[in-house]
């Protein structure tokens, strides 16, 4: 340990727990400095709206701090069940399933969907927490492409009757690039090809979509699609929409579900608020978008590279780690809090300012984040 921890302070890889606390929206405190956060998930600002925190006071008041046991053992209260519900009814499933993060059902389905007869194939930018699902299955794992169809395509014929079964794995909003996948694309193969499709929509519900839904709540051929719960609905926990059937072989056999204890009444209530809030955003989700084209538009004409970013997550790739570090440091010096992404999250090569744009940002805030940019652009 002393020799890794050692090396990874040498190549600037050494990460650290940094604690900080909320203020208003879109500052954060830290050292007894405020920042402008530009690397919060609250993407809808919902982490402090009055009735999401009001509707989780209220379930912690009357069903206490924890639920006490596993959802198969007494962790399932009747406010779990209806949130499934809801959850399967506003994105036009049979049936909807709670975990308690998204990295703990993605690493936890896919060993439970897929076995060793299996095949996974997964876009190359996919998330860790799909990897590590794809890697506990004992499945056959390759990568196609980022966004690649025809590579795609390609792996799909050559499967053909090798397996027992083969699941497509994409995500809709990609974490690091902010680009978006062809998910009507890829749909269409999977169906095509006979491929089981599991989506992640985790940074696009509650952003894009009808009703701000995600982007893949309208394609009925997917088998899993999930959504956390920690980012634009303000909340924590992940839930997985699916057919019936598909939810009992879940509850039957996944053991990231099943030996867990269950969520707490809190995070519910929010989570529960904020699913009946987000279809009745739209208004908010207009402007919203019409801040993200604003600042990703005046970023690049700046001479930035921002890749293929369409969302409101905009990378800021500089390529080199020592750039990356002196621009996170020039930002945070002047109170802008700014994740520096650095292998082996990113290629290397490829490190990058990771921006999230939310909401909550004022007009003065994106403002003053152009405004270092430039002078950091021209020095």
């Amino acid at each position: 340990m002393d020799e890794t921890l050692s090396t990874r302070k040498q190549e600037n890889r050494y990460r650290q727990l940094i604690p900080v606390n909320p203020e208003e929206s879109g500052v954060v405190k830290k050292d007894g400095k405020c920042f402008i956060n530009f690397s919060s998930n609250n993407y809808l600002g919902l982490a402090s709206h009055p009735v999401v925190t009001q509707k989780s006071g209220l379930y912690l008041k009357r069903y206490g701090t924890g639920s006490t046991a596993s959802r198969l053992i007494t962790g399932t209260y009747d406010i779990h069940t209806k949130l499934e519900k809801d959850f399967a009814a506003a994105l036009g499933r049979e049936a909807a399933l709670i975990f308690n993060s998204g990295f703990q059902a993605n690493s936890s389905l896919l060993g439970t969907l897929a076995d060793r007869h299996s095949l996974i194939i997964a876009d190359k930018l996919s998330h860790n927490s799909l990897l590590q699902g794809a890697l506990a299955s004992r499945a056959d794992f390759q990568r196609f492409n980022h966004n690649d169809m025809q590579h795609l395509e390609s792996l799909l014929k050559k499967a053909q009757e090798k397996y027992s079964r083969v699941w497509v794995v994409t995500e809709t909003v990609f974490s690091m690039d902010g680009d978006r996948s062809p998910i009507k694309k890829i749909t269409a193969l999977s169906k095509k090809y006979n491929a089981l499709l599991f989506v992640d929509d985790a940074h696009a519900v509650g952003v894009w979509g009808n009703s701000g839904l995600g982007l893949a709540s309208n394609f009925e051929d997917i088998d899993i699609l999930l959504g956390t719960c920690g980012k634009a609905f303000g909340s924590f926990g992940a839930y997985v929409a699916c057919s019936a059937k598909m939810k009992d072989y879940l509850v039957n056999f996944c053991p990231g579900f099943i030996f867990t204890t269950a969520l707490p009444p809190a995070v519910i209530g929010a989570t529960a608020a904020a699913l009946e809030l987000i279809p009745d955003m739209e208004t908010e989700r207009k402007k919203y978008h019409q801040k993200i084209e604003y600042a990703r538009t005046e970023i690049q004409t700046l001479g930035f590279d921002t890749g293929a970013s369409t969302t409101q997550i905009i990378p800021i790739i500089l390529g080199p780690e020592k750039k990356t570090l002196d621009l996170a440091a020039r930002l945070q010096k002047d109170g802008i809090m700014a994740t520096a992404i650095r292998p082996p999250t990113v290629p290397a090569g490829r490190s990058r300012i990771r921006l999230t744009i939310t909401a909550t940002h004022t007009d003065e805030q994106i403002e003053k984040l152009l405004t270092i940019l430039k002078s950091w652009k021209n020095e």
